[in-house]
């Protein structure tokens, strides 16, 4: 492709540690003439929305879905979010605006806006499991429980102190049903159990052999541990991978908050 590394500041080394990960991102002028090349795949919370004490406070800014939808037109369709909740959350989030994506940390995928789904990849969590797992909510008043279908997830935000204790009893459970086709997802104040067998990675993975994605450079923008299996596979694709919030491992470069990921996402519709 066009598009160097050289153009847009990228010659940082890929074995940095956390400490001394680059501070570089990409410069806005210099991806403006090749969005035609690029698919841009977008992380949700903490990375195009502010964190709120709840999953359910976050909103979208005033302007950021013109911007999704102009890049997407820029772009040729090649533009998608990629999240742990799933697409029908997405979708009530960025409501009446329907945009490309990966559901459900890979769970799910939609490469049409004019569809629910396109693929799915597993089974929502077992009900007997996910009883069990609801009532480490118990363990705190300020535990609050979110139901993917895909996964639970337990925020404990408001409840930083029970961090340990819930760590503990997901252990517990895991313990007692060894088999079980699970993995924990440690997260900013969440601890998230899915199916194992589909990551954010594996849904990036095969979003990029469809149209419109098939063939470009992918730009991935996240900002917690859940992302760095997109972090990780970036090199295969050729791709550019930013963290959010923190100078994670392996990145090209960081931006300070999500207001920073908006202003640049604004920037590239900027002709000058």
């Amino acid at each position: 492709m066009k598009l160097e590394r050289a153009e847009v500041a990228l010659d940082q080394k890929r074995t940095m540690r956390d400490d001394d990960a680059p501070d570089a991102v990409p410069v806005p002028h210099a991806l403006v003439p090749h969005l035609d090349e690029i698919a841009l795949l977008l992380d949700i919370d903490g990375t195009l929305l502010d964190l709120m004490p709840t999953p359910r406070e976050v909103w979208v800014p005033p302007g950021l879905s013109e911007t999704l939808k102009h890049l997407t037109e820029r772009t040729s369709g090649a533009l998608a979010l990629v999240s742990g909740r799933s697409l029908n959350d997405i979708d009530l989030i960025f409501a009446p605006d329907v945009f490309r994506a990966v559901g459900g940390h890979g769970a799910e995928m939609r490469l049409s806006v004019d569809n629910e789904a396109d693929a799915v990849h597993a089974p929502p969590l077992d009900k007997e499991l996910k009883r069990r797992l609801a009532a480490i909510a118990k363990l705190s008043p300020g535990i609050l429980l979110e139901d993917k279908g895909y996964s639970l997830a337990l925020h404990y935000r408001l409840a930083p102190h029970a961090e340990k204790a819930i760590y503990e009893s997901v252990s517990l459970i895991r313990a007692d049903l060894p088999n079980a086709p699970i993995e924990v997802l440690p997260g900013k104040f969440v601890c998230e159990i899915k199916h194992s067998g589909f990551t954010k990675a594996s849904g990036v993975r095969e979003l990029m052999t469809h149209e419109p994605f098939r063939g470009r450079r992918p730009l991935f923008i996240g900002d917690d541990v859940t992302d760095e299996t997109v972090f990780a596979i970036m090199p295969d694709m050729d791709g550019l991978a930013f963290s959010v919030g923190r100078r994670a491992m392996g990145v090209n470069g960081h931006f300070d908050a999500p207001a920073d990921v908006r202003a640049f996402l604004a920037h590239l519709l900027d002709p000058r």
